[in-house]
């Protein structure tokens, strides 16, 4: 780990006033980072010191065979608070770090000193950029969101739905036998098993609705709720974050902190589908400006973090982030929004304009015509 540069009486007080993370047992050649930086630890480590108090993920990849690929990620989220010092020890079995009773911790403040050789200093020139994705995450917003079992892992953890390894097993659930042949594609995948997440090994994202509309709708409705997600965005509002709709907020910087820095694809997606139902809602974009008026702060953050063409589809070329935010923008030139909204939008799309040379003003899809497909029994006069 790299030495901090700054004034000496400055890193004394923040080696007293911030909060340390005691790693044990970590293998040498393992990567460990904190926020947005990593390293390869050495056989000194032994954790990072002059942590600033608040909300921080601390990751892990095991070391490959021979120094070469590191393992699959893994991380938690830690709420740390001045002088605390925290914890955590290698799982050799889950490849992870596990926290420590905190009387563990208590413990170990006042040898903190003799720890202090062994501790790489955090560090501080990330640290803006750690506090621009993640100001919005609470300790109660992280606890809410994070798996049962506190670990987020890059690679989610399964298990068959039914045992399938002996014959009579997948003979009762019309499976044929293992040694069978197989005579196509389609049959190889209707025999794999079905899977399910490990049971305290999710992330505990909002479940956002499948249907946009209300049940018993008209064919008018259907459509209108089809074409501004106002109704689903208030459903997700009204079941996870009544009266605190900034709380959505929460979980769009939590998700894109599971992609960027866990590797969590599934948060990545959705991420994409929380933000879709966001842009796309016009009646609520009126109603909860200072929530857009913040949303737009934090994308500005967030796509800081990822190349222009990340978002282009490799099949159809087409680009999911401009043509959401395009629908975005063009609810915000509405009358009924906030001037103090529409200027902020206004800037954020110039300077994405200017930054990866996106075009937003091509008439977006939501201008042609739209094919819904109506519920069962639902008829058009």
């Amino acid at each position: 780990m790299a030495a901090l540069r700054q004034d000496p009486e400055l890193a004394r007080q923040l080696f007293f006033e911030g909060a340390a993370v005691v790693v044990l047992d970590v293998p040498e050649g393992t990567e460990f980072g904190i926020d947005y930086s990593a390293w390869a630890v050495g056989p000194r480590f032994r954790g990072v010191k002059m942590v600033p108090p608040g909300l921080h993920f601390v990751h892990c990849s095991a070391a490959g065979a021979g120094g070469r690929d590191a393992g699959p990620r893994s991380g938690r989220f830690l709420s740390l608070r001045r002088r605390e010092v925290r914890v955590l020890r290698w799982d050799p079995a889950g490849e992870a770090v596990r926290p420590e009773p905190p009387e563990q911790g208590e413990a170990l403040r006042d040898s903190l000193r003799e720890l202090d050789p062994f501790l790489g200093p955090y560090p501080y020139e990330t640290l803006k950029k750690w506090v621009s994705l993640s100001n919005f995450i609470s300790e109660a917003a992280a606890e809410e969101l994070q798996p049962e079992s506190g670990q987020i892992c890059a690679f989610a953890e399964v298990l068959p739905e039914a045992a399938g390894r002996h014959t009579r097993d997948r003979a009762g659930q019309r499976r044929p036998p293992l040694g069978a042949e197989c005579r196509s594609y389609a049959e190889g995948l209707a025999r794999l098993p079905r899977m399910r997440p490990r049971a305290g090994t999710q992330i505990r994202f909002s479940e956002l609705p499948r249907q946009a509309f209300p049940d018993g709708a008209t064919p008018e409705e259907i459509t209108r709720h089809s074409m501004d997600l106002s109704y689903a965005l208030q459903r997700v509002m009204e079941q996870r974050y009544p009266g605190r709709p900034l709380g959505l907020l929460a979980e769009l910087q939590f998700a894109f902190i599971c992609f960027l820095i866990g590797n969590v694809y599934d948060a990545f997606e959705h991420w994409k589908r929380l933000l879709n139902i966001l842009c796309r809602s016009e009646e609520a974009i009126g109603k909860y400006q200072d929530l857009y008026i913040n949303l737009i702060s934090v994308l500005y953050h967030q796509l800081n973090e990822i190349p222009a063409d990340f978002f282009v589809d490799i099949v159809s070329q087409d680009n999911f982030l401009t043509s959401t935010l395009q629908v975005l923008f063009s609810c915000t030139c509405s009358s009924a929004v906030d001037e103090t909204l529409r200027k902020k939008a206004e800037k954020f799309k110039a300077h994405l304009t200017k930054k990866f040379k996106w075009d937003f003003e091509a008439e977006p899809d939501d201008c042609a015509p739209v094919v819904v497909e109506l519920p069962e029994g639902v008829q058009v006069e």
